[in-house]
C-alpha cells in the first residue's frame, strides 16, 4: 500500500547531536513533521521514522506488533548513534512509551528524553476484554484528532485495529516493568484536556522512573496531538532548551545540512 500524503518518514542530515522523535498508535510521522523540522533548523539531525503498519490503511496494522514498532525505532536509534556524538529521543502517547523502553534498554546511548502525553496503560473495561474481542471485532472508532485547534488533521486511522491494540496493551504493560531502569534526563509535557491518555499515565511514568533530572510543563491550551496543536510552538522551543542544557552547543542558530533525498514536505 502506498503511504499516505504527509506520513513519510523524515530526516534531516544535521550536526553531531541526534534527535529521534517516535509516533503514537494509528498515527504517523506527520504528527511529529514541524517538530522535527524546528530541530532540524536549529542544526540537528533528525529521524523521524514511519512505524511499521501505520501510514497507508488500518489493516494493514492488524498483521503488526509491538515487536515491529519498536524494532523499528531501535533501529534508527542505532543508526543515529552512528553519526551523532549524543541522541535524544522524544516520543508522542504511545512513542514515548516506545521513547521509555530504547532509554530502558539502550542506557547511555539515550542522552535525554522529551515525552508529550506518554501512554502507560490501555484504559476502559473494554482493555480487558481485548484478548478474546480481538478474533470476534475487527476494529473499533478511531482515536485520531484530539485536537483543539481548529482545522488540524493529524493523519490517523478512522478505526483501531484491535490485534494490534492488544499488542500495544501487551508492550505498555512491559515498558511499565522496565520504567525503574529509566535514569536519563526526563522533559514530560501533558496536556490535562488529553481526551485520549488520561493524566495518571503521566503520573505513573513519573513516579516510577529512577531519572532524578525531571521537569514537567503543563500544556494548558492543547488535547491529545499536542504537537499539532495550540502549545506546539512551546514543545519544540522546551525540547530544543533542554537539548541544548544538555549538549552545549547543540545546533545553531541557522540551517544547516540537508534533508535525506526524497522526504517529501507534507504534515
Amino acid at each position: 500500500m502506498p503511504v499516505l500524503p504527509g506520513a513519510e518518514p523524515y530526516r534531516h542530515e544535521g550536526g553531531d547531536v541526534g534527535v529521534l522523535l517516535c509516533h503514537g498508535f494509528t498515527g504517523s510521522p506527520r504528527s511529529m513533521r514541524p517538530w522535527g523540522e524546528y530541530l532540524a533548523e536549529r542544526g540537528l539531525t533528525v529521524s523521524v521514522p514511519l512505524l511499521p503498519g501505520h501510514g497507508t490503511r488500518w489493516q494493514d496494522m492488524q498483521v503488526t506488533g509491538w515487536q515491529d514498532w519498536y524494532a523499528e525505532v531501535d533501529r534508527e536509534l542505532r543508526v543515529l548513534s552512528a553519526t551523532c556524538s549524543r541522541v535524544f529521543v522524544c516520543g508522542l502517547s504511545m512513542g514515548g512509551a516506545l521513547a521509555l523502553r530504547l532509554a530502558a534498554r539502550h542506557g547511555d546511548a539515550v542522552a535525554g528524553l522529551v515525552l508529550v502525553n506518554p501512554a502507560n496503560k490501555v484504559h476502559g473495561v473494554a482493555a480487558h476484554a481485548l484478548p478474546v474481542v480481538r478474533h470476534v471485532v475487527a476494529s473499533k472508532d478511531g482515536i485520531a484528532n484530539d485536537i483543539a485547534k481548529p482545522g488540524v488533521d493529524e493523519g490517523g486511522y478512522d478505526r483501531v485495529p484491535l490485534h494490534a491494540a492488544h499488542s500495544m496493551r501487551q508492550f505498555l504493560r512491559l515498558v511499565d516493568g522496565e520504567l525503574p531502569q529509566v535514569t536519563q534526563p526526563l522533559l514530560l509535557l501533558r496536556a490535562p484536556q488529553d481526551h485520549v491518555v488520561p493524566p495518571a499515565d503521566s503520573a505513573r511514568v513519573l513516579s516510577r522512573v529512577s531519572s532524578t533530572d525531571v521537569t514537567e510543563v503543563l500544556l494548558e491550551q492543547s488535547y491529545h496531538v499536542a504537537t499539532l496543536d495550540l502549545d506546539a510552538e512551546r514543545i519544540f522551543e522546551e525540547s530544543h532548551a533542554f537539548i541544548g542544557r544538555l549538549a552545549p552547543g547543540a545546533g545553531g542558530t541557522a540551517a544547516q545540512g540537508r534533508d535525506r533525498e526524497g522526504s517529501t514536505t507534507g504534515g
